[in-house]
């Protein structure tokens, strides 16, 4: 049985590191020989979820530049474990000290603290820390190229809500071009700067927002998953709850399909040059734990960053007293601008591995 630190069944990702610790990594397990693959494959998309780019984001600056250690020879994988890792330059444990024993409200510290008996590294969140995320996208990335270059599979996430504040449609393939031209990562022009607006406005109060991604991914082939309990959306929920901040995953119509009579919400099938497709997705592009062919259709709900500067209610272990605590450092006041490619990368892995699993994608490519 695979650890905490281990998802996926034939496409294996291991993460590694703290925080606050020297280096963040991971090791990519099952992987084809034969893909092409440097640090500029991997790049691009860290680059994309980079901590100190925007005003919507933590002021943190990583480089986060990324090396291969292992799995790569002469430029194509090799089919053994590809190791990569990234230094932590920029990180300030300084603040962290008078939070051993104070626990930080909607954090970890508090269970991680009983569980592991007072060993856990508190800094930055140690293991429990957004930063983190960094290991999904350097294994995500090469799962993202597998799926381009084997089944011409592309998965796109990007910021449909943040706050009060959404986008009134699901994105068209044109919009999905423009995910990345603006800081909140919303392929709506108008509606990104009110989400820019609200989130600057939030920090000024000292607070936080959450929002929601959406993620489509096209080109699916018919059949990916293994019901009952290693169902495609069984799969792709586990790996999305292993981001953190994450609090809700619905696929299609998700919890307004509640509120449909049947003969709203079922999908009719209908033929489209000679290929079965359905005249609507409430489905999400899942059937019985199995993908039908339509574009796999999910939304992510990102509570607010739990990090504000308002004095909070909270207790002090060390003297089991009662105690006031404003959170310092330099933090994300909404998470979701820097989810899109952290969910991209968990959703590649996770397609990846079910291809895999499947048959749907050889050992060597």
């Amino acid at each position: 049985m695979l650890a905490g630190s281990s998802i996926g069944h034939n496409l294996v990702l291991t993460s590694f590191g703290e925080s606050h610790g020297k280096c963040v990594g991971s090791v990519l397990d099952g992987c084809p020989a034969g893909l092409e693959l440097d640090e500029k494959d991997i790049q691009k998309m860290l680059d994309l979820r980079r901590p100190g780019q925007s005003l919507v984001s933590t002021q943190r600056k990583e480089g986060d530049i990324v090396e291969i250690l292992s799995g790569v020879f002469r430029g194509y994988t090799t089919g053994a474990p590809i190791t990569t890792i990234i230094w932590n330059k920029d990180h300030d444990s300084k603040s962290y000290a008078k939070l051993r024993t104070t626990m930080r409200p909607g954090h970890s510290d508090y269970p991680a603290f009983v569980k592991y008996k007072k060993f856990n590294d508190h800094r930055g969140g140690g293991r429990f820390s957004g930063r983190l995320t960094a290991t999904y996208v350097m294994g995500g990335a090469i799962a993202r190229k597998l799926l381009k270059v084997t089944l011409g599979v592309e998965t796109n996430a990007y910021t449909c809500k943040i706050g009060k504040i959404q986008m009134k449609n699901q994105a068209t393939p044109q919009m999905l071009k423009s995910i990345y031209t603006n800081e909140v990562r919303c392929p709506e022009k108008a509606i990104a700067g009110k989400m820019k607006k609200s989130i600057l406005d939030a920090r000024k109060k000292g607070d936080s927002l959450g929002g929601v991604i959406e993620s489509i991914t096209n080109n699916i082939p018919v059949g990916l998953g293994e019901p009952i309990f290693s169902s495609l959306e069984s799969e792709l929920s586990k790996a999305i709850y292993s981001i953190p901040a994450v609090k809700g995953v619905e696929f299609g119509s998700g919890f307004s399909g509640s509120e449909k009579f049947g003969s709203q919400n079922n999908d009719s099938y209908t033929f489209r040059k000679g290929k079965v497709i359905t005249k609507t997705n409430n489905a999400g592009g899942i059937l019985g734990g199995i993908s039908n062919g339509m574009p796999i259709i999910m939304r992510v709900a990102f509570k607010p960053a739990s990090s504000i500067g308002k004095i909070q209610e909270t207790v002090d272990l060390k003297t089991k007293k009662n105690t006031k605590l404003r959170v310092e450092g330099r933090h994300d006041p909404c998470v979701v601008p820097r989810a899109p490619p952290v969910v991209d990368s968990i959703v590649s892995l996770v397609i990846a591995d079910q291809a895999l699993q499947g048959g749907f994608i050889k050992p060597v490519i």
